[in-house]
């Protein structure tokens, strides 16, 4: 076992703890590091590689270069800052199991997980304080060359990554106010942007809308949809299909940012916790639910930033709204 993977034995599981932590991205481990420090041994269920969601380490462990993160002059690949942010959790203290939640009964107190059959009788952990960061993931196009070149001139994030297609051509794959957003921002770097759109007519609203059609860095390719992502070890295009015609062309481009929508890994507490339209956790007075002793932070209950930096922030927020609420409840 090594010094940065701390995994629970299945006694230890089954006891209770003071704070267990769902997700082992910026906003989980930032939680972990700051209650690790507080000592009150915090366990972090990370998620498995296999999952499609709840992945240990985010949606970081999906990007090559972070250059927007405070304190690496020269930037970071998303796997190294995530190593660094695990291992100085760990450093501190902080129990790390490469499991994933399948239940939990945030009725029960202490707060009961299941980490294996969510059928079983009893829950693997019980813990006083539960926070949840479990994040969200970003919804793609399912289309070949898709996952192996993700990091590799396809991207989620226009904010992240689009420093890097500087004087190059790009695409946006969506009609939303996001993929809008994505594009007017891409422009000030992109020699040129082209959205593509499945529809004759765009999803956003008017006022992007104009702000997009007016942009003469910004073209429009309509009634199309990406049906592969082209290139071997980095993206070179896509190709697309006229959904009227069925016409089939290739489209070069140097970057391709899908726009799409996001999705918040919240399906484990439907019925349990407060939720916007869109599944994000709603949360008050700073990383407090409506549930007492569960708190959210990160990706899962932010849908406007997210950004690395902004969901350790939320993640040292909801460790030390953790702290008071222990300290209360142990003094009470």
């Amino acid at each position: 076992m090594s010094d940065v993977e701390q995994v629970v034995d299945s006694q230890d599981r089954a006891a209770t703890r003071e704070v267990v932590i769902l997700g082992s991205g910026p906003a989980g481990l930032t939680a972990a590091i700051y209650t690790a420090r507080a000592d009150l041994r915090p366990l972090v269920l990370e998620g498995e590689p296999s999952s499609t969601s709840d992945q240990p380490g985010g949606q970081l462990m999906l990007t090559t270069d972070v250059e927007n993160f405070p304190g690496f002059v020269d930037g970071v690949t998303g796997p190294e800052l995530m190593t660094s942010f695990r291992g100085q959790a760990v450093r501190f203290g902080a129990e790390i199991a490469t499991r994933k939640a399948t239940r939990v009964d945030l009725t029960s107190r202490p707060i009961g997980i299941w980490t294996g059959d969510p059928g079983a009788p009893e829950p693997d952990v019980r813990t006083h304080a539960l926070v949840v960061a479990t994040g969200a993931r970003s919804l793609m196009l399912d289309v070949p060359g898709e996952a192996r070149l993700l990091g590799h001139g396809l991207s989620t994030c226009a904010t992240c990554d689009g420093f890097f297609f500087r004087d190059q051509p790009i695409a946006v794959v969506g009609g939303g106010d996001s993929a809008l957003e994505e594009a007017i921002f891409l422009s000030k770097f992109a020699s040129s942007v082209l959205v593509v759109h499945r529809r004759k007519e765009l999803r956003a609203s008017k006022i992007m809308q104009d702000r997009a059609l007016a942009n003469p860095k910004i073209a429009f390719l309509w009634d199309s949809v990406v049906e592969e992502v082209l290139g071997d070890a980095k993206l070179e295009g896509l190709r697309v299909r006229d959904v009227v015609t069925g016409a089939v062309s290739d489209v070069a481009v140097n970057g391709c940012f899908v726009a799409i929508g996001h999705a918040p890994n919240t399906a484990l507490f439907a019925g349990q916790l407060e939720m916007d339209a869109a599944g994000y956790l709603a949360t008050h007075d700073g990383t407090r639910t409506a549930v007492p002793g569960v708190f959210a932070c990160g990706d899962v209950q932010d849908h406007v930033y997210r950004q690395a930096i902004t969901a350790a922030g939320s993640g040292c927020m909801a460790a030390l709204d953790v702290e008071r609420y222990l300290e209360d409840v142990h003094h009470s």
